[in-house]
């Protein structure tokens, strides 16, 4: 029985594929040039990203009694992308980058480039970052919000598998007699 399961589990094992990062190589190596064959790619994050938004509004004012009250309300959104999200093509930005839809929704896409000078060729979360410690700006379902910088690390990702098969004919020789 021990051996039947180690069998079940090295076969689930050997078929799955690993996750690795998309680059301009792979997509050499698989022709994915045009939209449609974009489009057929599942898409990964290799780490969170997170969005916030934080509106902040408030009035000064005197109550009935004259006490000078002071009063401020924050709203705070966050959009979580958790690690390993699947994500979908959508289309090629104005300079290269790659659009990924990761929900329905008008303008809910987030754009990936490969950073300049970049020797991985790796395709990073684009935000405009202004050298902040609080993030990056990104727009996102046509609201403007902060990546943080914890989000910068993230990266896409694809499965790649490879399928090996082998067709063996064995014809064993017996030989001649005079």
């Amino acid at each position: 029985m021990k051996y039947a399961f180690l069998l079940v589990a090295g076969i689930i094992l050997t078929s799955c594929g690993t996750r690795v990062p998309y680059t301009n190589k792979l997509k050499d190596e698989f022709g994915l040039e045009t939209e449609q064959q974009m489009r057929k790619v599942q898409f990964f994050t290799s780490a969170s990203i997170i969005l916030e938004k934080n509106k902040k509004s408030g009035n000064q004012s005197t109550n009935n009694d004259g006490v000078l009250v002071t009063a401020s309300n924050t709203n705070q959104e966050r959009v979580i992308i958790p690690i390993g999200t699947k994500c979908v093509f959508n289309s090629y930005g104005d300079n290269g980058e790659l659009v990924l839809r990761f929900e329905v929704g008008v303008g809910r896409t987030i754009s990936f480039l490969m950073r300049g000078g970049s020797t991985s060729g790796k395709y990073y979360l684009l935000a405009n970052w202004n050298g902040s410690s609080k993030g990056g700006d990104i727009t996102y379902g046509n609201d403007l919000y902060v990546a943080t910088t914890s989000s910068a690390t993230a990266y896409l990702q694809v499965v790649r598998k490879k399928l090996q098969k082998t067709k063996r004919k064995d014809r064993v020789v017996r030989g001649m007699k005079i």
